[in-house]
């Protein structure tokens, strides 16, 4: 049997938090997220953009791009999952979920929507203002 690579959290509640958050949001973002992209993973087929390459440490940090509504990734950006990957070691150690700031802000929160995204609850007539802004751009 091949050995997989072996997942680690750099902070495990905050990663789970978020997580937690895509799943309830983006259900299809999760989804691809769990079954499709955690087994490749670990299987040694490294999804997504490779960011950064560490010859010293033999590391490789990679961005994983998950499906997104296009009006959220245009206001809030592109939900994407960072990890490194530990050859010598066989460890991918998951560090973050971005955007940060919409994603811890809903785990906290019940968050509401306005024509489809996620409004802020901190700031949510700038980001009200850049839907509107996005609808009047598409006609």
């Amino acid at each position: 049997m091949k050995q997989g690579y072996i997942f680690e959290y750099l902070n495990e509640n905050d990663f789970r938090k978020k997580e937690r958050t895509v799943r309830k949001y983006n259900m299809l973002a999760y989804k691809k997220l769990v079954f499709e992209y955690y087994p490749e993973i670990r299987n040694g087929n490294f999804l997504g953009e490779k960011v950064s390459v560490n010859k010293k440490e033999n590391t490789s940090d990679y961005e994983l791009k998950l499906p997104t509504d296009e009006l959220f990734a245009k206001v809030h950006g592109e939900i994407r999952v960072h990890y490194t990957v530990y050859e010598d070691k066989k460890i991918v150690l998951l560090t973050n979920i971005t955007p940060e700031g919409i994603l811890d802000e809903a785990h906290r929160t019940e968050l509401s929507t306005y024509k489809g995204v996620m409004i802020s609850k901190s700031n949510p007539e700038k980001d009200m203002f850049k839907v509107n802004l996005l609808n009047m751009l598409q006609k």
